[in-house]
């Protein structure tokens, strides 16, 4: 018998707190991205969510290009 592990869905929003993990960073360094709009997010209600295109979008901002 074999013990097949499912691959992750691969998620549309994230919670603040999932975003810094995916991240690596603090929770409170991603509210204050969010706070100064380096980090997009949506308000659903009360509850903020980051969309992946978003994080990706983030990251890619950040990179370094060579001189």
């Amino acid at each position: 018998m074999s013990t097949a592990i499912a691959a992750p869905v691969d998620r549309l929003l994230y919670k603040p707190e999932e975003a810094a993990t995916a991240l690596s960073l603090g929770r409170s360094t991603v509210y204050e991205l969010m706070a100064e709009g380096a980090l997009k997010y949506i308000k659903l209600g009360r509850t903020r969510r980051i969309r992946r295109a978003d994080l990706e979008a983030f990251v890619e901002s950040l990179a370094v290009l060579p001189n």
